[in-house]
């Protein structure tokens, strides 16, 4: 049997099911998608154009980053230890009316870079310039969900702007790239638009057939603010306006009441959890336990890297597991094996995307990551999924595999510049705060 790749003896976690761990295993792939998953044993013979020796590691699929803004790379570090509204009013929302759009190309190669050399395959990006974001992904080899930005806060003219710009968006890059590009409308929150304009975003959502990726409910005085506006909740709100849905993916939603919950719940709404930014904003601890119990799909997060600072699924991993333990005061609250479904697979379902990528299976698009287990802080190996959780690091990641093609191999990114890309960024960093 033809294959164009075959990666041999190592450990895979399918993410499938109860029986998801093979041990000695063998993947095969051609154009772009997975043709087997199983035991070496049991394989048939393939003829493959690469044979990838995979003792010593761990084959799973690629991490999938339900929220963040990759461009703000460019401004790590430099509005910290403070509370949201200050950061984004006194430094964040400043700084990005100076943004241009190679400023945004730039920075997101850097998130880009970042996020490959961490094991990230698929990110769902929430920003301004969106095809500048688009650019930088086609050039990394990476997936991504678009999320034109769209803000008002009070200038009406602004919103209906960046609405349109977020339609054209859509009509350019919602259908290219085999399906590695899809897009999303990307309302900042309750609190920067208004009712009339998230109407109107609801509206376009139906007739392009896209979903609706915003922050909800993630700080308590944007949750009074709506309170006191509206005389309901930021969810209650969104209900009324036609926004509950499958299509809907609510980032952080920290504050929310039984009844915002029981509301989602009923009409499907996803979640992503976004554990380091919300710990490092003191925005809360969201009740995640509850959103499951009621039976929502939750993905996970790293927000952007102003407010993480790390694009490091595997530190959100960690994270996400350990802060439900102490919110609910039980260590069995987030078992190892649930947190990585949360970023593979529910984090598919999340994005829309559960049926092409988030597991390991024949038909399913080629996009995992191979990590070399052969560490000290990995050994011994009793259980890979609590290793992945709690022991691994981003820098453990050898090889990254998107659509059937190897963007990183031993380390080395195989699509662009590193190093220069390192220093362009940095440049324009510097330059971005004399501006």
């Amino acid at each position: 049997m033809k294959a164009d790749i075959v990666i041999r003896g190592c450990i895979i976690l399918t993410v499938t099911g109860a029986e998801d761990v093979i041990r000695r295993g063998l993947i095969a792939l051609k154009d772009g998608k997975i043709i087997y998953v199983g035991r070496d044993a049991e394989a048939p013979t393939f003829e493959a154009d690469r044979v990838i020796d995979g003792e010593g590691k761990i084959a799973m699929p690629g991490l999938i980053n339900c929220h963040t803004h990759a461009a703000m790379t460019l401004l790590r570090g430099i509005a910290e230890d403070k509370e949201l509204d200050t950061w984004l009013r006194e430094t964040i929302w400043p700084l990005e009316a100076k943004l241009k759009p190679r400023d945004i190309y730039y920075g997101t190669l850097l998130g880009c870079i970042e996020m490959i050399k961490s094991g990230t395959t698929c990110f769902s990006d929430m920003y301004f310039h969106e095809n500048m974001v688009a650019k930088a992904v086609i050039k990394t080899g990476l997936r991504c969900v678009l999320s034109p930005g769209i803000i008002e806060a009070g200038r009406k003219m602004l919103g209906r702007i960046l609405l349109r710009s977020a339609v054209n968006i859509i009509k350019e890059y919602g259908k290219i790239e085999d399906g590695r590009i899809s897009v999303m409308l990307g309302p900042h929150a309750v609190y920067t638009c208004s009712p009339q304009l998230l109407k109107r975003i609801g509206e376009e959502s139906l007739k392009f057939d896209v979903g609706i990726h915003m922050h909800l409910a993630e700080t308590e005085s944007g949750t009074a603010t709506a309170r006191k506006l509206y005389g309901k909740s930021e969810v209650e709100l969104l209900g009324e306006l036609g926004l509950l849905s499958p299509r809907l993916l609510a980032a952080h939603c920290v504050h929310l009441s039984d009844t915002d919950i029981n509301l989602m719940a009923k009409h499907d709404v996803k979640v992503s959890y976004n554990p380091i930014s919300n710990m490092k904003l003191a925005s809360g601890i969201p009740r995640i336990k509850d959103l499951l119990d009621a039976g929502i799909t939750v993905g996970l997060g790293t927000d952007g890297p102003a407010s993480n600072n790390s694009l490091d699924m595997f530190e959100t991993m960690k994270a996400a597991a350990l802060l439900q333990k102490v919110k609910y005061g039980d260590p069995r609250i987030m078992p190892a094996k649930k947190i990585v479904k949360m970023a593979t697979i529910e984090g598919a379902r999340a994005l829309g995307l559960d049926g092409l990528i988030g597991s390991l299976e024949v038909g399913k698009r080629a996009d995992l990551i191979l990590l070399d287990a052969k560490k000290p802080h990995l050994t011994p190996l009793h259980d890979p999924y609590a290793a992945l959780v709690y022991s691994a690091r981003g820098s453990d990641v050898s090889t990254v595999i998107v659509d059937g093609r190897i963007i990183m191999e031993e380390r080395e990114i195989k699509t662009v510049n590193e190093l220069e890309i390192i220093s362009e960024s940095e440049r324009i960093s510097l330059d971005l705060l004399r501006r």
